[in-house]
């Protein structure tokens, strides 16, 4: 399976960057993993909404310029269906089983997804309720999907 992260913004601290590297080396085994980081948009001082609307509108861009027509794309989103580990790593294999080889992870910047990456979501998943940073999102997410193959693969490490 090929797994894509597209991730607005770049990982600035050392510790980020360690954290995303020891999963995507521990992922190396499972799937064949991208991540790719979507350049944030500037937001002026004292942004209006419109000045918001156009930072999404253009991340958006950037990011649907990246997704294939055939990719099984999903967005992490507050709104989005909450999945435990469980589930999600049911939903990964149930993916791969029906070949869907390319699934697109996209987490958006501080200001959210633009509604045509959101419209473009074959799943919108949500981690939580609460608004956690984007930088921290990514190691998350990597931790979940490595966790995911754990599951399915029945090794230890969920517990």
């Amino acid at each position: 399976m090929n797994i894509t992260v597209l991730a607005v913004g770049k990982l600035k601290e050392k510790y980020w960057r360690d954290a995303v590297a020891e999963y995507s080396k521990r992922l190396g085994r499972f799937c064949r993993l991208t991540v790719t980081e979507i350049k944030e948009s500037r937001l002026p001082s004292n942004p209006s909404p419109a000045d918001e609307d156009a930072v999404k509108a253009a991340e958006g861009r950037d990011i649907l310029e990246r997704i294939r027509p055939a990719d099984y794309v999903i967005t992490l989103e507050i709104s989005g269906r909450s999945f435990s580990s469980e589930e999600l790593a049911r939903h990964m294999e149930k993916l791969s089983v029906s070949g869907k080889s390319s699934v697109v992870f996209v987490i958006g910047g501080s200001l959210g997804l633009s509604g045509e990456v959101s419209s473009r979501a074959d799943l919108k998943l949500s981690f939580s309720a609460m608004t956690f940073p984007h930088q921290m999102m990514r190691v998350i997410l990597l931790e979940q999907i490595y966790r995911s193959f754990k599951i399915i693969n029945n090794e230890a490490y969920h517990k």
